[in-house]
């Protein structure tokens, strides 16, 4: 605030310590407002820690849990690429693919997971068995996706988990056939 000098009569006198005295003021209110950022700052990050530690201690899914959907959808897709529904088998090796992904995103410290792209070959040549509308392959590689499971199951000392073709379906509330 730019306030013109005035001649120091009694009135430029009083103009003179309303305006020191104002300066002061504001002075001492940007001091406050100061410190009370700090405080709002302090406050802040101490959010911002317990908001941390609630993310950290939530749930997420472990590897069983993830293994057990890439289960379910390994069933549906062979229903699926047998009964030659390739949208839903599309949609099944899609999921299957997803929850890969979700494993290298969430459980990326587990040593199992280094192994995760021995299966890469396997689900790209089923990718292409659907996309082809092949029956013949997709049976075809759908044993190799198999026992590419299994084969990362063994290199993972998880040999006595063993995946197979599935005999019936793993819900009776679905239809496979297109």
């Amino acid at each position: 605030m730019f306030l013109p000098r005035i001649k120091k009569s009694n009135i430029g006198k009083k103009v003179y310590k309303l305006r020191n005295s104002s300066l002061i003021l504001i002075m001492f209110l940007l001091l406050y407002a100061c410190s009370d950022s700090s405080q709002q700052i302090s406050g802040l990050q101490k959010q911002v820690y317990e908001l941390q530690k609630k993310v950290d201690e939530s749930y997420k899914p472990g590897l069983g849990e993830f293994m057990s959907n890439i289960q379910i959808h390994h069933a549906k897709l062979w229903f699926a690429g047998i009964n030659k529904n390739w949208k839903l088998a599309e949609f099944e090796i899609d999921e299957i693919s997803e929850t890969l992904d979700d494993i290298k995103k969430f459980e990326s410290e587990r040593e199992e997971v280094k192994v995760l792209p021995i299966i890469n070959p396997a689900i790209d040549s089923i990718k292409s068995a659907i996309n082809n509308k092949s029956l013949s392959s997709f049976k075809t590689d759908f044993i190799n996706l198999t026992n590419t499971c299994n084969a990362c199951h063994k290199e993972v000392h998880y040999e006595f988990n063993k995946v197979k073709i599935p005999d019936s379906p793993p819900f009776s509330n679905q239809v496979f056939e297109k």
